[in-house]
């Protein structure tokens, strides 16, 4: 059995939302079965589900090594940029979901990684081994996977600390009045569609910082740094700003934007369209402490073909 210890960092709000919220691998449902079998404890106390938090209290969350479930192993090729014996970090193309859910069990990064991997940890449960964090769907770029349970906890340890430094490329609409800047808004579940999310007062803290790269006629090229890692946060975040990400139809940024725009500008913004069909969104880079070695790395992911071709097309403005 393997122990995570996290000091909270927010008050009034219940542990099972939090832990799920701290630890994105792990889901609400997986935090409850936890907390129900006193595999969680705060102060040394085990708690209900509903506990609400002080903030400041020290939590303890005792991590069962599962056994392996019927899982397909598939042969998915995987672009693997490093492999040691404890961490793999790969660059997951657009339209690859990284583990499975409901009605959806094969197919996915994690029935890749069982093909080409012999053993990945089991912290995140038996249809997430080796999880450690998510892009999404069709968000392409850089991840980092553990093989043992030791290293996904101490791994884990640095996402929920923030120590993990983030960057991420986006092509967005239009061009910030301020080329840099940071977006401080809470995120939280879309008050009308919950498959969303969306700036709402009572959300989660969500910080972003962002600069402007090259600005193109109604487009602009952005670096993105997370310093939180809620659920869709750049995409909200972006949208938020009222510069939705390029060909996002999800939070704004789809086909529907180049209405009002000349048609020959139409016309152009469309073929863009028609090379991504995919939010332009990249996970560039990701630095952390190696979780034996205690070496410092960074790792990057090349542009994929996509969005390369896009930005390509692009005219810089002077």
């Amino acid at each position: 059995m393997s122990v995570m210890n996290i000091t909270a960092d927010a008050a009034d709000i219940r542990i099972d939302k939090y832990l799920a919220d701290e630890i994105e691998v792990l889901s609400r449902t997986k935090v409850k079965d936890y907390i129900t079998k006193d595999n969680v404890l705060v102060d040394g106390q085990a708690v209900k589900p509903s506990y609400l938090l002080q903030g400041g209290e020290t939590i303890q969350i005792y991590i069962k090594e599962e056994g392996p479930t019927d899982l397909e192993a598939e042969s998915i090729p995987l672009d693997i940029i490093h492999e040691d014996d404890d961490i793999i970090v790969l660059n997951k193309p657009a339209g690859l979901v990284v583990h499975p859910g409901a009605g959806n069990r094969c197919g996915t990064l994690v029935n890749g990684l069982i093909f080409h991997f012999s053993h990945l940890s089991s912290v995140s449960g038996a249809l997430r081994p080796g999880i450690v964090h998510r892009l999404d769907k069709d968000t392409s770029g850089i991840m980092v996977v553990a093989k043992t349970d030791l290293s996904h906890l101490r791994l884990a340890r640095q996402f929920a600390d923030r120590t993990v430094k983030k960057k991420y490329l986006a092509l967005m609409w239009g061009v910030p009045e301020q080329r840099d800047g940071t977006v401080d808004a809470p995120i939280g579940r879309h008050p009308r569609n919950r498959q969303k999310f969306s700036v709402v007062e009572s959300g989660r803290s969500a910080l972003t910082r962002y600069g402007v790269v090259e600005e193109f006629d109604h487009l602009s090229l952005v670096e993105l740094h997370p310093e939180t890692g809620r659920t869709h946060q750049l995409r909200v975040h972006l949208a938020f700003m009222g510069h939705p990400v390029f060909a996002d139809e999800v939070y704004g940024g789809g086909l529907s934007k180049v209405r009002g725009f000349l048609k020959e500008t139409q016309r152009s913004l469309k073929s863009l369209y028609s090379l991504i069909h995919r939010q332009a969104l990249h996970a560039l880079s990701l630095s952390f402490t190696h979780p034996s070695s205690g070496e410092q790395m960074e790792f990057v992911a090349p542009l994929p073909n996509d969005l390369s071709t896009v930005i390509s097309e692009l005219e810089p403005k002077d």
